[in-house]
C-alpha cells in the first residue's frame, strides 16, 4: 500500500539505486521483510510490491520507506536514505537523519542530541519508527579512526574529575547505572535522555568552563549518550540505540577518552552482531581494540576481544572466535584490578567474560563449554535479574543442544519468572531465541506448558 505521487509517474531515483544495487525485485522484497521482522514489523512484500513502488511511483506507508532504503544500503554497502530513492521525507526525518551522522562540528552534535532527546522523551514524532541502519555505522567508525591517528595528545587513561560540573554528572551516571542493572534499560532510559538533553548539553554550551573541565564534561556526556543508546537497545529501540551511540562517539572524541571510546565501539559491535550484521560487529570490535590497546586498560580490551569473538562465532569462524576468547582471557589476567582501571570499565570481571564466552560457545554449537560457562554466570549473578535471565536462556539452549529437554525447559521457565518487573527486551529476545529452538519439540507436553506460561512475556510464537 502507499500514497500516489502522480498517476503513472515512475520513480527514477529508486530505479537508479536499485540498478546500482544489482539485486532482483524478489531479493529486495525479502530483505525488506527481514529487516522489518528484526524490529517487530511483519510485512509480506514480494517482487510485485517492488514493481508497484518502482513503476507506479507509489510512496509506501509507515516504516516501509526506511526499510527499503536500509535494504538497498545493505546490498550496496553504503548509506541510503528514503529521500535518495525518491520517497517523501516524513516530518520527523530531519533529526532522525542527522543523528546518524558523525559531525565535525561538535556544536551540531550537541544540537542534534538536544533535539533527539526532546523528541524522544515526548515521543511526539514517533521516534520508535527510526530503523536501525547497519551501513550508517561505517562512516562514524572511519571518522573515529581518523581522529585516533591525528590526536596524539589524547589521554591514555581517563581520570574523572573530583570537583566541578563533571563530578555532579558522574554521580548521576552512577545512579543511572545502578537503576539500569536492577530494573533494566526500559525503566531508566527516559530519565537518562532527559538529564542529558536538558541539563548536560546546556552545561557544555557555557563559555567560561576551563578546558580541563570541558574535556571531562564532554567525556561524561559521551558516557550518558552511550547509556541512552544501551538502554534504547535494551528496550528494542534499535534505531535510537544506534543514533545515541553515534553521537556518543563524537562527544567522546571531544573529551579525548580512548578507554570510553573503546567501550562505545564495543556497544556498537554488540548491537551490530545481535541485529544480524556480525561482520560489521567484528569490524567495530577491531576498531575498538585499535583504540584501547595503548590505554593501560586490560579490562576494556577484554570486552572488545569478547565482542570480536561474538561476531566471529555468528559467522561460523571457530578459529578466530577461539583466538579472540583467548586474547580476552589474557587481557583479564593482565589487569591489576578495578582500582587500577578507568572507572568506565571497572564493572568488567571474569563473570562478564564467562557470560559472553557462553554465548560464543552456544553459537559454535559447543554445548558442553556453553553449559559450564552459562551455569557459572547464573551462579555469580544472583542479584542481577537481567543477566540471570539471559544466562539462564543460554544455559537452557546448551541443555537443548545436548537433548536434555526437561532441564532446558525448566531452566527457561525460571528465566521467565526472573523477568517480572524487569524492563529488558534483550532478556526477552534471549528467551525468544530459545523458544524458537524448541520448534522440533512442540509436540511434547512440557514444551506446550512452557509456551503457555511464557506467552504473556514473550508474545505468540511465529
Amino acid at each position: 500500500m502507499g500514497s500516489s505521487r502522480g498517476s503513472g509517474e515512475a520513480n527514477a531515483a529508486f530505479a537508479a539505486v536499485l540498478g546500482e544495487a544489482g539485486c532482483s525485485h524478489a531479493a529486495l522484497a525479502r530483505k525488506v521483510n527481514e529487516l522489518g521482522a528484526l524490529q517487530g514489523e511483519v510485512s509480506r512484500y514480494d517482487k510485485a510490491s517492488v514493481s508497484r513502488w518502482l513503476g507506479k511511483g507509489m510512496n509506501p506507508r509507515g516504516r516501509a520507506p526506511e526499510f527499503i532504503a536500509a535494504a538497498l544500503a545493505w546490498f550496496l554497502g553504503r548509506p541510503v536514505s528514503p529521500v535518495d530513492i525518491g520517497f517523501v521525507e516524513q516530518s520527523q526525518r530531519p533529526v532522525v537523519a542527522r543523528a546518524l551522522t558523525y559531525r565535525e562540528d561538535v556544536g551540531e552534535t550537541l544540537h542534534t542530541l538536544a533535539e533527539l532527546g526532546s523528541t524522544d522523551v515526548s515521543r511526539r514524532s514517533l521516534l520508535g519508527a527510526a530503523p536501525y541502519v547497519a551501513t550508517a555505522l561505517l562512516d562514524p567508525q572511519r571518522q573515529w579512526l581518523l581522529w585516533l591517528l591525528e590526536d596524539e595528545q589524547a589521554p591514555r587513561l581517563a581520570v574523572v574529575a573530583g570537583s566541578g560540573p563533571a563530578a555532579q554528572v558522574q554521580a548521576m551516571i552512577e545512579m543511572f547505572d545502578e537503576m539500569d542493572n536492577r530494573f533494566g534499560g526500559g525503566g531508566v532510559r527516559a530519565s537518562i535522555v532527559h538529564y542529558l538533553s536538558t541539563e548536560v548539553a546546556p552545561m557544555l554550551q557555557q563559555r567560561n568552563l576551563p578546558q580541563h573541565q570541558r574535556r571531562l564534561l564532554y567525556t561524561s556526556a559521551a558516557k550518558l549518550a552511550a547509556m541512552a543508546g544501551w538502554c534504547s537497545y535494551d528496550s528494542a529501540d534499535y534505531g535510537l540505540a544506534e543514533r545515541y551511540m553515534i553521537q556518543s562517539l563524537r562527544l567522546c572524541a571531544e573529551g579525548g577518552d580512548r578507554v570510553l571510546g573503546g567501550q562505545i565501539l564495543a556497544g556498537m559491535s554488540h548491537l551490530a552482531t545481535s541485529l544480524g550484521n556480525p561482520a560489521e560487529g567484528v569490524s567495530l570490535a577491531r576498531a575498538g581494540i585499535a583504540t584501547a590497546k595503548s590505554t593501560g586498560s586490560p579490562l576494556g580490551l577484554m570486552r572488545l576481544h569478547a565482542m570480536a569473538a561474538r561476531g566471529y562465532a555468528v559467522l561460523g569462524d571457530s578459529q578466530r572466535a577461539t583466538a579472540s576468547l583467548l586474547a580476552a582471557s589474557r587481557d583479564l589476567d593482565a589487569s591489576r584490578g578495578p582500582a587500577e582501571e578507568s572507572s568506565w570499565v571497572r564493572f568488567l570481571d571474569h563473570h562478564y567474560l564467562e557470560a559472553e564466552a557462553a554465548l560464543v560457545h552456544r553459537d559454535l554449537n559447543e554445548a558442553g563449554q556453553s553449559e559450564r560457562l552459562a551455569l557459572a554466570s547464573v551462579e555469580a549473578n544472583g542479584d542481577r535479574r537481567r543477566r540471570q535471565a539471559i544466562s539462564r536462556s543460554v544455559l537452557a539452549t546448551a541443555f537443548l543442544q545436548q537433548n536434555r529437554l526437561d532441564e532446558a525447559v525448566g531452566t527457561a521457565s525460571n528465566a521467565v519468572d526472573l523477568l517480572a518487573g524487569v524492563h529488558s527486551e534483550r532478556s526477552v529476545q534471549a528467551l525468544r531465541d530459545f523458544r524458537a529452538r524448541l520448534a522440533p519439540h512442540r509436540g511434547e507436553a512440557v514444551v506446550r506448558d512452557f509456551e503457555r506460561k511464557a506467552r504473556p512475556v514473550l508474545g505468540t510464537a511465529a
